[in-house]
This record gives structure tokens, C-alpha cells and sequence, in this order.
């Protein structure tokens, strides 16, 4: 196999999706530099604090930043969420009490929700606390908008859930598109129903975010795209101001909610994250829709395809057996600044029903803006790719990694 051949016939043929890419970035970019500038960032608001962490004024204006980046009222950016799916479970707890139904209207959501929901069980999940949970499936990877209005007319939802990005699954990722005609088909029904948006991976791969088409809250973590591969960790819950409000008295506790949480040095990453983040996350984009081009060349089947409109930063390549799914993340991981010399092997992970291969020879554990490639060992044994700091490091791991493949 002529590999450099491979890659410069696929580069040529994928000029005009990364023309888009480009265009792409200098709007969020322009949005970006806009909050900076409305908020007069300035290095004060790197400043640190410890204990409590009263009177922040880089954590309140970093707050106001993404609001205003991500279309909200308000915002809470804290460095106290470990993850998404963290900040996922406070708005959860925040928002549903006993005898209330949360509705999920994109199937099942991602793994690590699974206890936290009661779909697994588990003593402290909301089902414990008497919260019930229903979902619809999506029908052809598009929302059942009869199935979703009809359940409404039934009994009252409390919160509506959405999850953009597919998880482990084979479906495609939600574009801003879907949900502005799924929220108007809600509301025509319920103008009350809370409509919380998982936008996990999704950040600046369109130029919208969801809850400029109504979304009530929307969710994300920092070491996904808003973190631009610098912030360390964390996560954000953004949207109306009363949502965002409750959120912070669920994290912390009643009374005193957003106004404490030491901020330990972190505000200068959180800031410079986000502020790189529409450049890392069109390196990101480029990085997926090589992998695409030149997978689905090689004859694997790929979600999505190079040319088709794009969610979210992941790559499904779909391995059909076990063996090439571990082969590929093995070529990932050896393609790593940090890490390279590990050889990754399927195990046990909380919050996971199957063994896990993950490659991810990142500076930040877990980080998915940095390149990195997981998988479920089971069928269609499918490999999750996305992030890639830099487009040139992420074009070498993927050539790397198809040599180790078709070695």
C-alpha cells in the first residue's frame, strides 16, 4: 500500500470540507474574541483563590464569558465538575424531584448515566429517589416527533434530556438543525417542560449553539472542545439564570450555591482554553474527516461519512471484529506524545457494561480534544476517534495507525 499516495489523493479531494472547516472557525473565533473584549478580560481575572473562594472575580467573569460565547443568561463554569457526565448528574438532581418524569427523547443515554438514572440500579440514582424515567427511540436517526408530542399530551414531564453526540452507539449525532424543529414540535405541546441538551463534543462544530433555538440548559465538559486542550479539568452548565442558579446550590449547597468555590490557579487555563478551543476544534474536525476519507478508502464502513454535516469532533470506524478495533487503538496510542510506549488492552471501567480498549496518550487524563480512540469490545466493534490538538499530529496518528493496522 502507497500510503503517501493514500493521503495526498484524499487531501486533494478534501479541500472544499476543510474550506468549510476554516470558515467555520473564523466565526467562532470572532464570537470568542467578542466576549473577551465585551468583558475587558484582563490578568486579574487570572487571579486565584483558595478555602471558600469568595469574591472570585476571574470565576464570575469567566462565567459571564461563556454565557455570552454559548448564547445563555448565565453560566457556571467550575473547576468542581470531574467530568460531563458530573455536570450532567447536578443538573439532573437540581432540576427533577420525587414523583417527577424525566423523558429521554434520543434512546438511551451515554453509559455513565446509566446508574445515576436508575437504568442500572443503584441506591443514590434518581429512581431511588422516586424519579421516573422514559425514552423514545430516535426513528432513522431523527427524533419521533409524533411519538415525542403524543407522550406529552399524556401527563406531565418535568425535563426533557437530549444528547447530541451518539455515544457508544452506531446512530448519527444531533445537528442544531434537528433540535430547533424538535424544541418548536415541544412547545407547540408544553411551553414549560424543561429542555436540557447534553452537548458533550458538540461545542463550535456549528455555528449555533442550542440554546439559541430555545433550549433551556446545555451541559459540556472542559476537557472536551471548550477546553481547547488546556484546561485541566471541569465543566459548565449554561443557559436561563434560574436553571443556572439551582445548578450551583446542587453542587455545592443550599444558600450558598454560586457564590463559593475556590478557583486554585485555574483560571488562566479555563480562559486560554476556551479561547484557542474554535482553532483546536476545526484541527479536531480535520482530523476526523481524513480518518473518514481514507478509512472508508480502505473499505470500512465509517459514521459519518467525509462529506456528510457534522454534530459533534467523533469519528465512528466500524472494525467488525475485535482484533483490527484493538490493532487501530494500538496504532493511536503508539502515535501519542505522552504515553506512547503503553500498549493499550480492553478492561473494566466504571460505568461501562462492556470491557473498554480507550487510547488516549493525552497531557490531560481523559482529555477527548486531544486525540484519542476508544471502543466497547462488542459487536459491530466499533472505534470512537476524535480530538487531535493540531491537525499535523492527528494526520501522523492516523497514518500510523492504518500502517499498524494493515501491517
Amino acid at each position: 500500500m502507497n500510503i503517501d499516495k493514500l493521503i495526498k489523493d484524499a487531501e486533494n479531494n478534501l479541500k472544499d470540507q476543510f474550506s468549510k472547516i476554516d470558515e467555520l472557525c473564523m466565526i467562532n473565533s470572532q464570537k470568542v474574541l467578542k466576549a473577551f473584549q465585551k468583558y475587558k478580560i484582563s490578568e486579574s481575572h487570572f487571579s486565584s483563590t483558595t478555602g471558600y473562594g469568595y469574591d472570585d472575580i476571574g470565576r464570575d467573569t469567566i462565567e459571564k464569558v461563556f454565557a455570552d460565547v454559548l448564547g445563555g443568561e448565565d453560566a457556571l463554569v467550575r473547576s468542581q465538575f470531574i467530568s460531563g457526565s458530573h455536570a450532567l448528574t447536578v443538573a439532573l438532581f437540581a432540576y427533577l424531584r420525587p414523583g417527577d418524569t424525566m423523558l429521554s427523547i434520543t434512546g438511551t443515554p451515554y453509559d455513565t448515566l446509566h446508574e445515576v438514572i436508575g437504568i442500572i440500579e443503584n441506591s443514590s440514582s434518581l429512581k431511588s429517589f422516586g424519579v421516573s424515567y422514559e425514552q423514545i427511540e430516535l426513528v432513522n436517526d431523527d427524533f419521533d416527533y409524533d411519538k415525542i408530542q403524543d407522550r406529552l399530551k399524556k401527563s406531565k414531564i418535568k425535563l426533557i434530556e437530549i444528547q447530541r453526540s451518539k455515544g457508544y452507539s452506531t446512530r448519527k449525532s444531533i445537528t442544531i438543525d434537528k433540535i430547533d424543529k424538535v424544541i418548536k414540535k415541544i412547545r407547540e405541546i408544553d411551553k414549560d417542560v424543561i429542555i436540557m441538551v447534553d452537548n458533550c463534543y458538540c461545542e463550535f462544530v456549528e455555528e449555533k449553539s442550542p440554546l439559541e433555538v430555545d433550549a433551556d440548559i446545555i451541559v459540556g465538559s472542559l476537557i472536551k472542545n471548550l477546553g481547547g486542550g488546556i484546561a485541566p479539568n471541569g465543566a459548565y452548565i449554561v443557559g436561563k439564570k434560574e436553571l443556572v442558579d439551582l445548578a450551583g446550590e446542587r453542587l455545592t449547597l443550599p444558600g450558598e450555591g454560586r457564590k463559593v468555590g475556590p478557583t486554585l490557579g485555574i483560571n488562566k487555563s479555563i480562559l486560554q482554553g476556551l479561547f484557542m478551543a474554535p482553532s483546536v476544534v476545526s484541527s479536531s474536525l480535520k482530523t476526523a474527516v481524513l480518518a473518514s476519507k481514507l478509512l472508508e478508502d480502505l473499505g470500512y464502513k465509517v459514521e459519518p461519512r467525509y462529506s456528510d454535516k457534522r454534530a459533534d469532533i467523533v469519528q465512528n470506524i466500524e472494525f467488525g471484529t475485535a482484533e483490527n478495533l484493538i490493532k487501530f487503538c494500538e496504532g493511536i496510542q503508539k502515535s501519542s506524545p505522552v504515553d506512547s510506549f503503553v500498549n493499550p488492552i480492553p478492561s473494566d471501567m466504571p460505568g461501562y457494561a462492556d470491557k473498554v480498549i480507550m487510547a488516549a496518550g493525552t497531557f490531560t487524563q481523559g482529555s477527548s480534544i486531544e486525540l484519542s480512540c476508544d471502543g466497547p469490545i462488542r459487536k459491530p466493534y466499533i472505534a470512537y476517534l476524535q480530538g487531535g490538538l493540531t491537525y499535523e499530529y492527528g494526520k501522523i496518528a492516523i497514518i500510523n495507525a492504518i500502517m499498524y493496522l494493515t501491517k
